[in-house]
C-alpha cells in the first residue's frame, strides 16, 4: 500500500512573503551589479576580491574559494582566468600539494578593493541597510539565520 503525502501549499501570506523575498533578492543583486559596472567588476569578481582580501596572506586554495563563493571549480577557474587577465589576481602552485593551486590577490587587486569598497558599501546602504530601521534589520537577521544555517548544512546535498 502506497502512502500519499499531501502537498503543504503556501498560504496567501506565505506566498506573498516568498515572492517578496525572491523579488528583493533579484532586484538587490541586479542593482549592486549595476553599481559595480563602472569599475569593470561583477558581483562574482567583487566576492572573490573580498574573500581573498580577508584571507591570511591574501590567498586561498582554489577549492576553498570555490566552496566559499558557491561556484563549481570549473566556473571559478574561468572566473580567475578573466581576473588574472585584468591583473586582479594570480595563481600560485601549492607547495604541499602539487595538484593544488592558490588564487592570490595582486597589488592591483588590493588597490581595486580599496577604491571600490567604499562605493560598494554606499550602494549596500542606499539600497538595503538605510531603508530599514535597526529593529527591522535585527529581526531580519534573526529570521534568516536559521535558514542560512540549514542551507549551509545542505550544501552539495540533494
Amino acid at each position: 500500500m502506497e502512502t500519499e503525502t499531501a502537498t503543504r501549499w503556501l498560504t496567501d501570506d506565505e506566498q506573498v512573503t516568498w515572492r517578496t523575498h525572491l523579488d528583493v533578492s533579484r532586484l538587490l543583486m541586479h542593482q549592486l551589479e549595476k553599481d559595480l559596472q563602472p569599475f569593470g567588476l561583477t558581483n562574482n569578481d567583487y566576492e572573490i576580491l573580498v574573500n581573498l582580501s580577508e584571507s591570511a596572506e591574501q590567498r586561498m586554495r582554489m577549492s576553498d574559494l570555490a566552496a566559499a563563493t558557491l561556484q563549481s571549480k570549473s566556473r571559478l577557474s574561468h572566473q580567475i582566468t578573466r581576473m588574472e587577465n585584468a591583473g586582479l589576481v594570480r595563481r600560485e602552485n601549492c607547495e604541499s600539494d602539487r595538484r593544488g593551486l592558490y588564487a592570490v590577490l595582486t597589488e592591483q587587486g588590493a588597490e581595486t578593493m580599496r577604491r571600490v569598497a567604499p562605493h560598494h558599501v554606499a550602494s549596500v546602504r542606499k539600497h538595503f541597510i538605510d531603508l530599514m530601521t535597526p529593529e527591522a534589520l535585527s529581526d531580519l537577521r534573526t529570521s534568516l539565520s536559521p535558514v542560512a544555517t540549514h542551507l549551509r548544512g545542505h550544501r552539495g546535498k540533494p
